[in-house]
């Protein structure tokens, strides 16, 4: 699916001629980077954001921008959610849901990358527990919010291409743990529930879909030293060069979060739904090594998708 915009087109490009007043959207980690910048675009097109947040104080000082700037009724509420938690993701959605008023658009856009090894107030690795697990709990538990014609989008990257979920070792009990390598799987773990869900609410007219920001400098790269991020940068430009694309360049934050306004408000839900997005349209499926373009063939496969929601369910202890 192609379309008007690109890997340089910026919200306010996306959402041009889209007015949002009456529409309310859950966006996840608005402290800092796309966050902010998501809330900040949504409502200043008239939506009521509710913006989650682990640090509410940093998080009000950080969306100054985004009430400042709402117009057409738009508006942002803060919620508590600390995504790697889950008796703080629990409480968030049951707050939700004990408010009932639903929502048009969620954006699960909070997340970790390359983090050292550690794990999660339940025990979980880090990277799979906040960027999954965390997500997982409160999507399903507020799923009921979801108006018919509403729509997920989880926040990807293309650093599901340094690995596969692992269902036999989420923990890395048994497997050498790298920081990418957790990253990569917490981050194909994002595109498989976004199609699994997609396939479970369809038929109600709620659809899923998953999408890769770009490279953006944000704090979401604390971890990583200059001369790790060159190497990187070093081996998508060989990729890159090898497939006939352009050099790696670095987006703005209003670039990268364009993907995801994009998905979730302005592409026909039956061309993303259950499916990876990248500068603004759906991405083609690509085998293949190095952190290129598209969407490696297991991060969309359905009984993949449907083998780690099994997992997930008996990891946190809840079905849905």
């Amino acid at each position: 699916m192609t379309g008007p915009f690109g890997a340089t087109s910026t919200t306010d490009d996306v959402l041009a001629s889209v007015t949002l007043t009456g529409k309310r959207i859950l966006v996840t980690g608005v402290s800092a980077g796309l966050g902010v910048e998501t809330a900040r675009v949504l409502a200043a097109h008239g939506a009521t954001v509710v913006g989650a947040a682990r640090d509410l104080d940093k998080a009000k000082a950080a969306t100054e921008v985004v009430r400042a700037q709402a117009a057409q009724g738009g508006s942002l509420e803060l919620v508590a959610l600390d995504l790697a938690n889950l008796a703080s993701v629990r409480a968030c959605a049951d707050g939700l849901v004990a408010a009932g008023k639903s929502f048009d658009l969620v954006i699960a856009n909070a997340g970790v990358m390359a983090c050292p090894k550690s794990f999660t107030a339940d025990g979980f690795e880090t990277q799979f527990g906040t960027n999954h697990l965390g997500h997982f709990v409160l999507v399903n538990r507020i799923a009921k919010l979801f108006a018919p014609g509403s729509r997920l989008v989880n926040l990807a990257s293309s650093g599901h291409r340094f690995s596969d979920v692992n269902l036999d070792d989420p923990n890395f009990e048994h497997t050498a743990y790298t920081e990418f390598g957790a990253y990569g799987r917490s981050k194909t773990a994002n595109v498989l529930f976004a199609v699994e869900f997609d396939r479970r609410h369809k038929a109600g007219g709620v659809r899923a879909t998953a999408v890769h920001p770009g490279g953006i400098q944000t704090e979401l790269g604390r971890h990583m030293t200059p001369e790790v991020t060159q190497a990187m940068i070093e081996s998508i430009n060989v990729a890159n060069s090898a497939g006939g694309a352009p050099a790696f360049a670095w987006k703005t934050i209003p670039q990268g979060a364009a993907t995801s306004v994009w998905a979730g408000v302005v592409a026909a839900a039956d061309a993303v739904g259950g499916r990876y997005c990248e500068d603004c349209h759906v991405a083609e499926i690509v085998d293949g090594e190095g952190l290129r373009g598209g969407v490696r063939p297991y991060a969309l496969d359905a009984e993949n998708a449907k083998a780690l929601w099994a997992k997930s369910e008996e990891m946190v202890a809840e079905a849905f």
